[in-house]
């Protein structure tokens, strides 16, 4: 009788929790000081707006550094440091921007569109930029006047203003740019409520109010401080303990053991929210593994996944079962056919493939204890057909230069999603796209992705996702398992966050009560 390999790993992954201590809450913030302390799994890797390139840097953005344009909670994109939504003209290839007059960066020099200029033109062209892509469709941005900025597009482009509601709408200071340059991130100047006051590298960073900030009167707390704790159990700890008032990316045990408390000292919001995980498995002529030389033990190595089953054991059935990278919150989302669970099925490919077994697999993994349940839960799926998989545990930053540099096998690795369809596709699967981990290529595929963001006809950009997801299936390079739902813990005694479905939660209006 064969052992369930779910229940298996489950159980084995439980044991990460046992050996695991609280760190030292430190003696910076606390309500006594008026100074929130946020914990949050993975460390930001770059304050600098055009490098950054994980979820934590956009996390903290929020409270250093703001953007042209923001979401509600509804996910409609609204004005941020722009005055109003952008003026586009008539044949989609050029908009204006306004910007918000008397808005002031946080070392006291105006914002204005000469500044949005300098910003917007770094993010297309310094060779190490993460937003390239992003922004790939401006051909030129101009100074119309003083306050207003003139963006001409290559052509059309759907996805730009949902961009710029992300990190490519981010602005920095141009005086630091000047100064700073390359090392802009070591003393980062933004529009922004609080301002860069420190950071203690794999610890935490802090920010203090700012003096400078338009919207001053909102900001009631003194200062925020961001602490990294991978481990949800800890990060829970923490916050039970009192050395900590909110835990952002609480693992679904955690959130039902803080909602469990007897005296109800904290509380939990919950955001079904636009990100996904995903599986990559590297598809380059040179990786030279054998999954990376045949779709047909990719095909197999899918099958062997069960993903309603690995949602049950490692995240209690909180997310959103579902193989395609589009939010269910969409609608352009459309129903496409999953490659099915099934383990015989893998199995007889396998046995096909007149390889030896098991056959070997090395699965990158983020450090933390979710990630290696997870981790541990397909392991013991893939190994059960036939695949002998090995689990590399790295840190984000890590694994990153890693899967960039195409220097793995299969990466296990979350995405945190964007509102417009372009960003949840078009890096991450188009020819040399910066978060094309998989190495996938096809003059196809990139002229789908492209088609599909130059049209502002909902229909038509549908079929053309659609076309695009089926594309990406049928080489089984990129798997994609579930929908994330995210919890964060706070004090019951802090009001005023705000959680939305991009899953970030804003702190600028956060408030301790007494």
């Amino acid at each position: 009788m064969r052992i369930g390999p779910v229940a298996a790993a489950f159980a084995a992954a439980a044991l990460l929790l046992t050996s695991c201590a609280t760190p030292g809450a430190g003696d910076v913030g606390g309500p006594e000081q008026n100074i929130l302390v946020v914990t949050t799994p993975t460390e930001p890797d770059s304050l600098d707006a055009t490098n950054a390139n994980n979820f934590a840097a956009r996390l903290v953005f929020t409270s250093f550094c703001e953007k042209l344009y923001d979401v509600d909670d509804r996910l409609n994109i609204v004005p941020q440091l722009a005055a109003a939504l952008p003026t586009v003209a008539a044949d989609g290839k050029s908009l204006d921007i306004p910007i918000r007059p008397g808005v002031t960066f946080n070392d006291g020099t105006p914002l204005d569109a000469a500044a949005v200029k300098e910003t917007l033109d770094r993010h297309r062209t310094l060779p190490t930029s993460a937003r390239k892509n992003e922004l790939s469709a401006i051909a030129n941005v101009s100074v119309r006047d003083p306050m207003t900025v003139h963006i001409e597009l290559k052509r059309p482009s759907a996805p730009l203003v949902a961009q710029l509601a992300d990190r490519a709408g981010l602005i920095m200071s141009p005086t630091a740019l000047h100064k700073l340059g390359d090392d802009f991130s070591t003393d980062p100047i933004c529009v922004g409520p609080f301002t860069y006051s420190g950071r203690l590298s794999g610890s935490e960073i802090q920010f203090t109010k700012s003096d400078y900030y338009y919207d001053a009167d909102k900001v009631k707390l003194r200062g925020i401080v961001y602490r990294f704790i991978n481990n949800s159990g800890v990060a829970t700890a923490n916050l039970q303990a009192g050395s900590t008032q909110v835990a952002e990316h609480l693992d679904p045990s955690d959130a039902l053991k803080l909602q469990a408390e007897p005296d109800a000292r904290n509380r939990v919001l919950r955001s079904d929210t636009v990100a996904y995980q995903s599986i990559h498995i590297n598809v380059r002529p040179e990786a030279g593994t054998p999954l990376s030389k045949s779709v047909d033990l990719r095909r197999a190595f899918e099958m062997s996944i069960d993903r309603n089953a690995l949602n049950k054991a490692v995240w209690n059935d909180q997310n959103v079962v579902d193989c395609q990278p589009l939010p269910v919150q969409s609608a352009l989302h459309s129903d496409v056919n999953c490659t099915p669970y099934d383990p015989e099925g893998a199995r007889r490919i396998i046995a096909a493939s007149g390889l030896p077994t098991p056959i070997p697999v090395e699965l990158m993994v983020l450090t933390g204890s979710a990630p290696q349940r997870e981790a541990q839960v397909i392991q013991a799926m893939a190994n059960d057909v036939g695949f002998d998989v090995s689990v590399k545990p790295l840190d984000q930053v890590s694994a990153l230069k890693l899967a960039r540099s195409g220097d793995f096998d299969v990466y296990l690795q979350g995405w945190s999603g964007r509102v417009d369809p372009d960003g949840n596709t078009n890096d991450l699967v188009t020819t040399g796209g910066s978060n094309n981990f998989n190495g996938l290529s096809s003059p196809e595929l990139d002229s789908l992705v492209q088609r599909a963001g130059s049209t502002n006809v909902p229909d038509q950009r549908r079929e053309l996702y659609a076309q695009v997801i089926r594309q990406v299936a049928d080489t089984h390079a990129l798997l994609y398992l579930y929908h994330n739902r995210w919890f964060v813990g706070a004090n019951k005694n802090v009001q005023g966050i705000e959680y939305y479905p991009d899953g970030i939660p804003r702190f600028k209006t956060a408030y301790f009560t007494h």
